[in-house]
């Protein structure tokens, strides 16, 4: 079964680092685009990226550009995501996310998320 194992979050001071990772399994990992969503306290979850299934190319949403970098390695099935200049504001609960389709069919995947705090 599809299985997707987010890590790597915690507890970060303001203008620190993070990498998440994601573990996926159970599915051509490599055929499909893997998304990063957020969700915070209070707030509906967000994308806040989107990476390919060659990994050429990532769409991030417009408050994590340039901040925030994703990127994949097909032969670990392991989606990162890289965030820089972490913010109070990008304290939020992350979650793998992918989106499998059929002819007829598509499912989508989540993780268990890991929790991102930004805090001094």
């Amino acid at each position: 079964q599809v299985q997707l194992v987010e890590s790597g979050g915690g507890l970060v001071q303001p203008g620190g680092s993070l990498r998440l990772s994601c573990a996926a399994s159970g599915f051509t990992f490599s055929s499909y685009p893997m998304n990063w969503y957020r969700q915070a306290p209070g707030k509906e979850r967000e994308l806040v990226a989107t990476i390919t299934g060659t990994g050429g190319s990532t769409n991030y949403v417009d408050f994590v550009k340039g901040r925030f970098t994703g990127s994949r390695d097909n032969a670990k099935n392991t989606v990162y995501l890289q965030m820089n200049s972490l913010k109070p504001e990008d304290t939020a609960m992350y979650y793998c996310n992918v989106l499998l389709r059929g002819p007829y069919w598509s499912s989508d995947y989540w993780g268990q998320g890991t929790q991102v705090t930004v805090s001094s």
